[in-house]
């Protein structure tokens, strides 16, 4: 799964890159024009009346943006961002180490918040709250709490499983801004814009060619741009045609709906083995030889959206789309 080329996940060596791609403002930002508009008013009237900005829940599929607003809030506010993750916040001490180290008008970027311990979330719901820290000093009966003031900031949390967060974590976020997977236009945009920044000459037809591969996601539409720039620059002048990227996407296994291997795996599987279904997940895992819970959570998302899969109570069925894509003759069932 670490070498799919089509994951929104990030890989460990584009963390680097991806910052320089970023852009800084909401002027420079493509797509999201909902989350881009409201984002944009509600900035406007917390620094006409110099405040901080309400606490801010971004959530949506991976690769599609979380990390960036949370940058662009923190530039457009003029302010510090401080950034860490669920997973690294392990003890509530961790997290008042965090808190009492930000200054006025911080914004704090908790990534992954849906996996942060519960006890470190009822140390941060005073915090979101009433900006203080309950602390508790010493043991047994001699224990008491301290109340510590906080300055006024803006915590950012971003989140792939919305449904995970808490019921008194979700209510104390003022805004909660639902990231949509992106339009082939706008992702168009996107590789143009990248290709600019990475000094790359790409044909308008070709920006289409891998917009329409990129699953709706510009973190995949940045690394296609990437890969096929090394097959322009080897096996061509330099600059990227809609031919140039068609075959180097097809060489790298993406096929025209952003398909790879293993999605060509899963589905034929489904088709050769079981008449295109309804099979039950675990037998699908065995016969791929994936984990379920990975079919579940990675694999099988963009296939529902697409409209290649259907979860039934008896299990997966392929539908007819999926014949046509391959060029198949649909069974009778």
């Amino acid at each position: 799964m670490d070498d799919r080329i089509v994951t929104g996940d990030a890989l460990h060596e584009e963390e680097i890159i991806e910052q320089s791609l970023r852009p800084q403002i909401l002027d420079q930002y493509i797509g999201q024009q909902k989350v881009k508009s409201h984002l944009d008013i509600f900035i406007k009237a917390a620094k006409l009346r110099s405040e901080t900005l309400d606490h801010v829940l971004l959530y949506g599929p991976p690769g599609l943006g979380k990390t960036t607003l949370a940058s662009i809030i923190a530039n457009e506010m003029g302010v510090q961002l401080r950034t860490t993750s669920g997973p690294a916040i392990e003890r509530p001490g961790d997290l008042a180490a965090i808190l009492t180290s930000l200054e006025p008008g911080d914004v704090l970027f908790i990534d992954e918040i849906h996996r942060l311990n519960r006890s470190v979330e009822e140390v941060l719901y005073p915090a979101m709250e009433d900006f203080c820290l309950d602390i508790v000093i010493g043991k047994g009966p001699s224990a008491r709490s301290v109340r510590l003031d906080l300055p006024p900031f803006t915590l950012v949390g971003a989140t792939t499983r919305a449904g995970l967060l808490s019921s008194p974590l979700r209510d104390r976020f003022g805004v909660l801004s639902r990231l949509e997977y992106y339009e082939e236009k706008d992702l168009a945009s996107i590789v143009e814009r990248t290709a600019h920044i990475l000094d790359v000459e790409i044909d308008k037809n070709a920006t289409f060619e891998l917009a329409r591969r990129a699953r709706g996601t510009p973190r995949i539409a940045n690394r296609l741009l990437r890969r096929v720039r090394d097959f322009a620059q080897v096996k061509g002048d330099g600059r990227i045609t809609e031919a140039l990227a068609s075959e180097s996407l097809e060489m790298l296994q993406v096929d025209r709906l952003g398909l790879d291997h293993i999605d060509h795996k899963l589905l034929r599987g489904i088709i050769e083995k079981f008449r295109g279904g309804p099979v039950g997940l675990d037998t699908i895992a065995a016969t791929i030889g994936e984990e379920s819970h990975t079919i579940e959570d990675v694999y099988e998302p963009y296939l529902l959206q697409i409209g290649f899969l259907q979860r039934t109570p008896r299990g997966r069925i392929v539908t007819h789309a999926v014949y046509e894509h391959f060029q198949m003759e649909v069974p009778e069932r």
